[in-house]
This record gives structure tokens, C-alpha cells and sequence, in this order.
């Protein structure tokens, strides 16, 4: 007996279909919103999901990116619409929607739309990135060899250095083909030994200790203590001291037994020449999934992620990569990312020590060298900005056109014939 999944706010929308599909002889599971849908879909692995598109904590179309970015999408799913989202309906094919239904769902439709998707193959599930991708880089396999020989000398393995999705690449390196997976941060109700049961022999993740609830942080003490006994391996990464989440409430024996065990993500500061190639892998998984458009680095982009401080974010250099290469490739307006691009997202902490970065030479130098210097610079950027106009350029520096001709030979900067004409 398949089992349909129906995800829908209304209460009435919800009961009407599920009594239609129940007589036709379908196995129906409702949930109200996406939290719900997560959890049904973790715990049973639906046949087919109905999704409707408006709803109050994520959207249908949110969620569907979220599964089908993770990897999740190994089922059917017919979105459910109003007139006014037709078009977004259809969008959501584009990220492994098999259908549209538009409301109100006339009878056949429906059972007509069902079958068909059921009968249907599921889409291919993209393997989820993994550390496997840069093991080209000899500073990646020797963390992948203390993360393996971490996790099968213990159930609780704690990831320090990075959270969010970089944890979690580092994690999925360890889960075994077709092992089950679950994110903790994603059940927000009491969690049962019945649901840790299904999941065994597979990973119990944790992105980020530090935004767990009240109600989670008792899952993961729960999912703790069974963790050995079921053939779990509980993953939990933190950027956040343990003291600091101490202060906050969290229990500190709970805490000792987290940091029992825990690997270090490597620091980039060390290995900068290596950022590039790490940050054109990011770029390929998010594109290749479906989460991006189409987007490459130029090589001047790529440069000045080089140029970035990175000595002085050790705890969340990964974090800013991963985020940087995401936004980027979600904000740059053309296929090909540019350095203004890079400079453009840089949190502005970054920018700073990057400004700063850039003219440390000149502090090092006497004051009248360093000021030569930095006049050199001034007027080269101010040419290429106005085009190697001198008029313009003499209005920028606030010079007169005699004085702007002595200052450049002095400075020995070059100018063209047109230039000098």
C-alpha cells in the first residue's frame, strides 16, 4: 500500500483529500506545515507527497529546494497551488516537482496526478558532497584519516572549527551507503527510542550546538545515552566554547560527554593556496544540485579570496568560505563571478582587515618611501578610473594640470600619447 503524504495548512483542504485518497485505498499521513512534513518524511520515507506552496513556517517550494539540495528528494512531489502561484508551480519543476495541482482540486485530477506519479520512477538522488571531493589535497585526507579513526573508536564524535554545511560534509563522510540519516536540528517534538531505532547503524547530525531549543538539546541528551547501544553515530559540530553554551543553560554534564571526543576542521589560514580550488569545488556542488544557477570564478575572484585575513577567523574560516562562495553564486548578476563580486558579500570585518592587509608593505617602509608609494598607487587607480583623462583626473585630485604632470613624472607613471596630448 502506498503511502501519500499531504502537506497543507488548511485543515479542510487536508481532510477532504485524505478522505478521497483513503477510499481509493492509499495509506495517508497529514501534516500541517514543514516542520511536520519533515518529520513524516524522515521517519516513514513517503511514496509520494502532495505539497501545497503557502504556508506559515517554510513554503512548499523552501522545502522542496531544502530536500532536493540535501539529497532527500527520492520520492514524487505534487505541488498544490492556488490561481495565483500557478507560475511558481511550475518553477518548482525545476527542483524535482513531478506535477502542479491547482485549487480546488478537482476529483479526477487528483486520482489521475497520483497515479501517474506513483507509477513513476523517483528522480536520481545526487550523492551529497562529501571530503572524498578534495582528496586531491593532502591537508584534507589527513583530517578525513582522524574523523575515520575518531568515529570507530566512539559513538559521539564532536567537529570543531566549522557548523552548518561544512559540518556537514564532513559528517556525510562517514555515513555508509544507504545508511539512514538524521538532523537533529530539524525535530522540533520529543524524540523516542521507536525513531532512534529506525535509524540505526546510520548518523544522528547536529549542525550547530549553539541554536538548539530546549526541547532538542533534551533529544540530543536522550539520543546520547542510546547512542552506543543502537549502532548510532552521533556527529555534533560547535563554533561556540562550551563554556559560552554552559552560561546559556545547556547541562554541563551533557557538555562533558560531547567534547569527550572531538577532531579539528584544518585551519585555512595555513593553506591559502589551496582556497581557490576548495572554493571552485563549493561552486560545482551547489550548481550541480540544482541550488544556484549556472556560475564560475574568475580567476581575479579567486585572488582576492586569497588576499582574505584568514589568521584572524580560525574558529569559523570555513563557515565564511562556504557562505561567501553560496552568496555569491546566488547575487553575482553574471555567469562569471569577479573580484568586485568577492569584495561586494565580504562581511565587512573582512573588508577591513583585507584594506588593512593590503597596506601593510607601506607601514614597513620610511614614511617618505611609504608616501611616494602610496601617491603612486592613488593616481594609477584614479588613471584607470577616469579612463586616462587628465582633466578629469585633475578635478579628482583637487591638482592643478601643471602640478598633475610633475606630480605623475616624479612618481615615474607613464602616460600614453593620448594621454599626454
Amino acid at each position: 500500500m502506498a503511502i501519500i503524504l499531504v502537506v497543507d495548512d488548511e485543515v479542510g483542504i487536508r481532510e477532504l483529500l485524505s478522505e478521497i485518497l483513503i477510499d481509493e485505498g492509499y495509506d495517508v499521513r497529514l501534516a500541517e506545515n514543514a516542520t511536520a512534513a519533515r518529520k513524516v518524511r524522515n521517519e516513514l520515507r513517503p511514496d509520494l507527497v502532495l505539497l501545497d506552496i503557502w504556508m506559515p513556517d517554510t513554503d512548499g517550494i523552501s522545502l522542496l529546494k531544502e530536500w532536493h539540495a540535501g539529497g532527500h528528494l527520492n520520492m514524487p512531489v505534487v505541488m498544490m497551488s492556488g490561481h495565483g502561484t500557478i507560475d511558481t508551480a511550475v518553477e518548482a519543476t525545476r527542483f524535482g516537482a513531478f506535477d502542479f495541482l491547482e485549487k480546488p482540486i478537482a476529483l479526477q485530477k487528483l486520482l489521475s496526478t497520483v497515479q501517474k506519479a506513483l507509477k513513476h520512477d523517483a528522480p536520481p538522488v545526487r550523492a551529497a558532497l562529501t571530503l572524498d571531493a578534495f582528496s586531491r589535497l593532502a591537508f584534507v585526507k589527513e583530517f578525513r584519516r582522524r574523523l575515520d579513526q575518531s568515529a570507530a573508536k566512539t559513538s559521539v564524535l564532536l567537529i570543531k572549527g566549522a557548523t552548518g554545511g561544512m559540518a556537514e560534509i564532513a559528517a556525510r563522510t562517514l555515513l555508509a551507503p544507504r545508511a539512514p540519516w538524521l538532523d537533529l536540528s530539524t525535530t522540533s517534538s520529543a524524540l523516542t527510542q521507536d525513531a532512534l531505532e529506525k535509524i540505526s547503524g546510520g548518523i544522528l547530525f547536529v549542525p550547530d550546538l549553539a541554536v538548539l531549543g530546549k526541547m532538542q538539546q533534551m533529544n540530543l541528551a536522550f539520543a546520547v545515552d542510546r547512542a552506543e547501544k543502537l549502532n548510532l553515530q552521533l556527529v555534533v559540530a560547535s563554533a561556540t566554547a562550551f563554556a559560552d553554551l554552559a552560561e546559556h543553560g545547556w547541562d554541563s554534564k551533557l557538555l562533558a560527554r560531547l567534547g569527550e571526543i572531538w577532531v579539528a576542521m584544518p585551519a585555512l589560514a595555513t593553506h591559502v593556496d589551496d582556497l581557490p580550488e576548495i572554493a571552485v569545488l563549493l561552486l560545482s556542488n551547489f550548481v550541480e544540485r540544482g541550488e544556484v544557477p549556472v556560475r564560475r570564478f574568475s580567476t581575479a575572484a579567486l585572488n582576492v579570496l586569497r588576499t582574505l585575513n584568514w589568521k584572524k577567523h580560525v574558529e569559523t574560516s570555513w563557515n565564511i568560505l562556504y557562505g561567501l562562495v553560496r552568496n555569491l553564486a546566488l547575487t553575482a548578476l553574471e555567469e562569471e563571478i569577479s573580484a568586485d563580486d568577492v569584495v561586494r558579500v565580504m562581511p565587512p570585518e573582512i573588508e577591513d582587515e583585507r584594506r588593512e592587509q593590503s597596506f601593510q608593505p607601506l607601514f614597513e617602509q620610511p614614511l617618505r618611501e611609504a608616501r611616494d608609494a602610496f601617491e603612486k598607487l592613488y593616481f594609477e587607480h584614479h588613471l584607470r578610473r577616469e579612463g586616462g583623462n587628465m582633466t578629469r583626473l585633475a578635478e579628482r585630485s583637487g591638482l592643478e594640470r601643471t602640478h598633475l604632470y610633475r606630480k605623475l613624472k616624479q612618481l615615474d607613471i607613464r602616460l600614453g600619447k593620448r594621454n599626454e596630448e
